[in-house]
């Protein structure tokens, strides 16, 4: 945050009064972001900025509609104090989830409160009909808020595969067809404007788990995502790592599994085939279990006892507790968060992949993910509001270097 100027006596000797206001105006909005509701006077403390100097950044924080007056204090001796706020419409944000199966989206304020959602089935037959679907969506929802969608500040839309700014393209994302064909982000970006980035599903899911759920206050940590797919997000030191090209978190193609599988299936890698959804259902017909499978389907019937499936989720575990074996001993995380379809099974996998991991010199935790399927959309939710409160509170900043230079 800028050090105030009249908290900094001697320190600054010259200055110009707008390069004075911007600085000061920015310290007071970033006192309102983190503590709001807030009175003058606890900004004036926690700033050491005078009160008429506070009064003076309020104004023109409230004149440009980034504040707002929310109430008054109550309780204590003397008079009740007006508390501020961000102004919550002063931005908004969409974050948008696409997977083989659903379509999530959900709009935010620039407090980060969600106004709206929606989920729909994937229309996948091409590339074309769900940018079609994902730009209806995204506009059905800034409807549902209320305003119009010029008026949202950033959007952020999480995929299967690795974004290619260069080319702009997404790369190995084989679940979902055409999705990475030239122009795809060109397209998309025509149905919801240049204000949209794109981001890899499982690095969003981590950093919404980060954001809400078991990440918070963790440094070190894996988002670990078993369904249709298999991938890791990882963060580091509290940031997302993302590698040098974007690809860290590739897990699907670890040399575990049948790296002998059928030829369609080595686009996405050993691992993946042998462990994520298709792998599961595999496995099961494998040890005898009929009719039409599915990993879902797989999962319940070993919850009855039934041997066939019981065998098919110990295999599971057994090479889900290989990968993570491979990222501890490599990353050495805190925490291990298990997500996904198949990995928000903790019942049937967690005690399992603990006794596989029991002679480990060190052990993550494990625990499956606080937000279920809705960890990528807030991931997505989280990175968008990120962008659009840098863009939303640079006003200051802005004057602020315009009146430096």
């Amino acid at each position: 945050m800028p050090a105030p100027i009249d908290a900094m006596p001697g320190t600054i000797t010259a200055g110009t009064p707008s390069l004075l206001r911007a600085i000061n105006e920015r310290s007071v909005l970033e006192l309102v972001r983190r503590h709001s509701p807030i009175s003058r006077a606890y900004i004036a403390r926690e700033s050491g900025l005078s009160k008429p100097t506070v009064s003076l950044a309020l104004s023109g924080l409230l004149e440009g509609g980034l504040v707002r007056e929310v109430g008054r204090s109550r309780g204590g001796r003397g008079p009740t104090a007006v508390l501020y706020e961000v102004n919550p419409s002063a931005g908004w944000v969409v974050g948008i989830d696409v997977g083989r199966q659903w379509v999530r989206a959900a709009i935010a304020n620039i407090s980060g409160a969600i106004v709206a959602r929606r989920q729909e089935r994937a229309q996948v037959r091409s590339a074309d009909s769900l940018i079609g679907q994902i730009g209806s969506i995204a506009h059905q929802l800034a409807a549902e808020a209320g305003i119009r969608w010029n008026q949202v500040t950033a959007a952020t839309l999480g995929s299967p595969g690795v974004f290619d700014p260069e080319r702009g393209v997404m790369l190995m994302a084989p679940n979902l067809p055409g999705w990475g064909r030239q122009g795809l982000v060109e397209a998309v970006r025509r149905e919801l404007g240049t204000s949209v980035t794109f981001e890899n599903d499982v690095n969003l899911a981590a950093i919404g788990e980060g954001a809400h759920g078991h990440g918070r206050e963790v440094g070190n940590f894996v988002y670990l995502s078993v369904g249709t797919g298999v991938g890791a997000g990882l963060v580091l030191r509290g940031s997302l790592h993302r590698g040098a090209g974007g690809g860290a978190g590739e897990i699907g193609y670890l040399p575990i599994g049948h790296q002998d599988g059928p030829p369609a299936s080595r686009r996405w890698g050993a691992f993946e085939e042998a462990t994520a959804a298709a792998g599961v259902v595999r496995a099961a017909k494998g040890f005898g279990m009929k009719g039409p499978l599915t990993a879902e389907r797989v999962f319940l019937a070993a919850r009855r006892g039934d041997p066939a499936a019981t065998r098919a989720v110990a295999i599971e575990a057994t090479r889900l507790a290989t990968a993570i074996a491979t990222l501890t001993l490599v990353l050495d995380p805190e925490l291990v968060v298990l997500g996904g379809g198949i990995g928000r099974n903790g019942d049937l996998l967690i005690d399992p992949i603990e006794r596989e991991l029991r002679h480990l010199p060190f052990r993550p935790r494990l625990l499956v993910s606080a937000l279920g399927e809705d960890a990528v959309l807030q991931g997505a939710v989280a990175t968008a509001l990120e962008a659009a409160r840098d863009r939303v509170f640079a006003r200051p900043g802005r004057l602020l270097q315009e009146a430096a230079g």
